[in-house]
């Protein structure tokens, strides 16, 4: 996460807290000091029973939201710094853009900074892969695909 010229006046540390497909994950913390370093990969998983249709499953992203917050743990129970907020969807499956790069490497988005935040909007610098994969699940003696 960059933030140019932004100096943080609490020193406490901060992590990323993502929201996506229905669980919450956290990174580890790290120092107060922009740019914000993540060597993280967090790994969410859902199995959605009933969806034989990739089309449907589409559906189903876009009235999910995916949420990522910058909290500061600031006492008593943290302070939010900036979010981002974006159907689940286009957040793992971002439309195609001009510029040349592989799919999916790496992308860039602005936060949007809480009042309490001074300066300018983080940007943050991340990569999703996502994988889809068929399965035969067991539910009493029927069977769904």
């Amino acid at each position: 996460i960059t933030c140019p010229g932004v100096q943080l006046k609490d020193k406490q540390e901060l992590y990323l807290n993502v929201f996506v497909l229905g669980q919450y994950k956290k990174t580890e913390c790290v120092p107060a000091v922009f740019p914000l370093v993540f060597q993280e990969r967090l790994l969410f998983e859902k199995a959605f029973a009933n969806i034989v249709d990739p089309g449907d499953l589409v559906k189903l992203l876009e009235f999910d939201t995916a949420v990522l917050e910058l909290i500061q743990l600031v006492p008593p129970v943290g302070k939010v710094l900036a979010t981002y907020e974006e159907n689940t969807r286009d957040f793992l499956f971002p439309d195609p853009k001009l510029t040349h790069g592989r799919c999916g490497v790496e992308r860039e988005i602005l936060m949007k900074r809480s009042p309490s935040f001074t300066g300018i909007a983080p940007k943050l610098r991340f990569s999703t892969i996502s994988l889809i994969s068929d399965s035969l699940l067991s539910v009493g003696r029927s069977h769904i695909q």
